[in-house]
């Protein structure tokens, strides 16, 4: 019999409503000696069979399901037949998008915990995060060369999750290895250089292409300020849909280089368009106090907050570059402001940003609503999996 573990009881709820995480607080006994990411199958207090799922013995999340169907087998035909799964879910988003790049598993929400996998033209990228991941590391990459023969894969299981899983980070080449890590995608009619060995996440982010396409809906004849611009795709839709002129700010000059090339692959770098190595929040405040204004200000920052322990300094992070942005804003003037933190949910972000609003002495309003693109979904079972809120506001 393989191992298993029985919960404390009323620890159930969660998973019987197919959530599929077990905490440590949540096990009563352990029988065996599970593997680091081996399968057990999970129990009720009173011995009733819930779910199967991948051992964890470093993390808080002591067990992450695979499946609640005890005769589901855990192996290569099962992650055969997910990843197909999800990859015909995302036939409508590729198609209507003209989309090369696009996220093909998005882990707990395809029903494959700890597992990332993007595609970038050519290249797949993958981030194996939890130990269950891990444990079955190459039949999942087996799987995928069988579905993607002709595709190089690269690993980008360099997160530091990793640690609290017990495993060691790795990067690298996996399948038909190529002479760079870089490559180009596109997205709705534009063409994106894409690195992804030196790119954030898996290379890119994929998950803000709507709310790209959103910016160049408002762009046209404006003045923009586009903040924490990393690559500056923003920018390319709004010079795309005919900005009047678009300022790009990052901290990092290797970000605004790839950017600067983004729009010389498309034409775009005609003088419109300019890039500023700076610190947002320092040059907000530089702005402000030279009473600069824009008609348009994007706010795409980096998560604020990695744990319940930092959400009360992302709040005031995110209230403070909100306002200095609405200083900015001549009036009737459009902000796009975002967070990426799972922690944050939508009803604090929004009282967050009236909150700049009101301390900026500004009257505002929300006129459109932005979260993650298509191709990472949100599991109805998984409430966590909707994690980036934005919102189109104007400011009066």
């Amino acid at each position: 019999m393989s191992a298993r573990i029985l919960l404390n009881p009323a620890r159930e709820k969660s998973l019987l409503r197919r959530h599929p995480w077990v905490f440590s607080k949540a096990i009563q006994k352990v029988i065996g000696k599970p593997m680091n990411g081996e399968t057990i199958d999970i129990y009720d207090s009173r011995g009733n069979w819930i779910a199967k799922g991948a051992w964890s013995p470093n993390s808080q999340i002591r067990v992450r399901v695979w499946s609640f169907d005890q005769e589901e087998s855990i192996d290569r035909e099962f992650f055969l037949r997910r990843i197909s799964q999800a990859q015909a879910t995302r036939i409508k988003p590729i198609s209507d998008g003209g989309l090369t790049g696009y996220r093909l598993i998005a882990g707990e929400s395809d029903y494959l915990p700890g597992i990332t996998i993007d595609v970038y033209n050519n290249i797949i990228s993958c981030q194996l995060l939890s130990s269950g991941a891990e444990f079955h590391r190459f039949t999942i990459i087996d799987v995928l060369k069988e579905l993607y023969p002709d595709y190089a894969i690269y690993d980008r299981s360099d997160v530091d999750v990793r640690k609290k899983e017990g495993l060691e980070l790795h990067k690298g080449w996996l399948h038909n290895e190529l002479d760079s890590t870089e490559t180009e995608i596109i997205e709705h009619g534009l063409s994106i250089k894409v690195d992804v060995e030196k790119g954030h996440k898996t290379g890119f982010y994929l998950d803000q292409r709507d709310s790209r396409v959103a910016a160049g809906r408002y762009a046209k004849d404006k003045s923009i300020l586009n903040c924490f611009s990393y690559t500056g795709t923003f920018s390319l839709h709004c010079a795309n849909a005919g900005a009047r002129s678009v300022d790009n700010v990052d901290v990092s000059q290797t970000a605004l280089d790839l950017a600067k090339q983004n729009h010389q692959l498309n034409n775009l770098d005609d003088g419109r368009v300019c890039f500023i190595k700076e610190d947002v929040f320092k040059l907000l405040r530089q702005y402000r106090e030279q009473g600069k204004t824009y008609d348009m200000i994007i706010l795409d920052p980096p998560k604020f907050a990695e744990s319940k322990a930092q959400l009360k300094g992302a709040c005031r992070g995110y209230k403070d570059i909100n306002l200095l942005a609405m200083q900015l804003l001549n009036p009737g003037g459009i902000l796009l402001t975002f967070s990426c933190s799972g922690l944050m949910e939508a009803s604090l972000f929004q009282k967050i940003v009236a909150d700049a609003a009101l301390d900026a002495g500004r009257e505002g309003k929300i006129i459109e609503r932005l979260q993650q693109a298509a191709d990472h979904p949100i599991a109805l079972c998984y409430p966590e999996g909707y994690y980036l809120k934005g919102l189109i506001c104007q400011v009066d």
